[in-house]
């Protein structure tokens, strides 16, 4: 049984050079093709492809956006992006869509082909550079985490009453304890997240 795949791509030469390629290989099957992720949107649900190809930026409708749409309509049908776009932003948008593979536009045809047989057997095939973005960022949320565990109970109950946006006086009086105390707790606060201030001590705790 071949590979069933469609490609949402808006520019022609990308999505004919790939369909013509990909074509060749016996394992495919190339369904239809889309320039828009309104017309793939309607599509795709009815033709169940075992892999779409995704463009990001599409005219209109986003590929990102398009996986939402699509991926409970077909649970069958494996994502996997094919962008210019590298930045965490777009990366973790486009998994956290459904996206199970991540390709840069500058991977070749051959690595495109070992890479649909992949994500077909179960992998999650992502460029290089993207797969260590993914890494640093895990390694930063785990030290993260573990800034955060250093933080006494009470210094967690001052961070959350920071986190509602109360003065020091606030905070001295919901704790009952003096304004001079809520400093101290601050201060190592900083120390320990290894930041300058509020806003920065809120983000790394919290998320921005």
């Amino acid at each position: 049984m071949s590979i069933t795949i469609s490609i949402v791509e808006d520019l022609d030469e990308v999505r004919d050079g790939l369909t013509q390629f990909i074509s060749l290989n016996a394992e495919f099957k190339m369904l239809k093709t889309f320039s828009t992720a309104e017309e793939a949107v309607k599509e795709i649900p009815r033709l169940k492809p075992e892999i779409v190809i995704m463009d990001i930026n599409l005219p209109g409708m986003n590929g990102i956006e398009c996986i939402r749409q699509v991926k409970d309509l077909s649970p069958g049908t494996q994502f996997m992006m094919f962008t210019v776009y590298e930045n965490d932003e777009k990366v973790f948008e486009a998994l956290k869509a459904g996206a199970s593979g991540y390709l840069l536009k500058n991977t070749g045809l051959l690595q495109m082909i070992e890479a649909i047989k992949e994500l077909h057997e179960g992998g999650s095939p992502m460029s290089s550079n993207i797969a260590r973005k993914l890494v640093s960022v895990f390694h930063e949320k785990e030290k993260i985490a573990q800034e955060i565990n250093t933080l006494s109970n009470r210094e967690n109950e001052v961070l959350q009453w920071l986190s509602k946006g109360l003065l020091y006086k606030e905070i001295a009086d919901k704790l009952s304890i003096s304004v001079a105390t809520v400093r101290q707790h601050i201060h190592r606060i900083y120390e320990k997240l290894h930041v300058q201030n509020r806003t920065e001590a809120l983000n790394k705790a919290f998320g921005k």
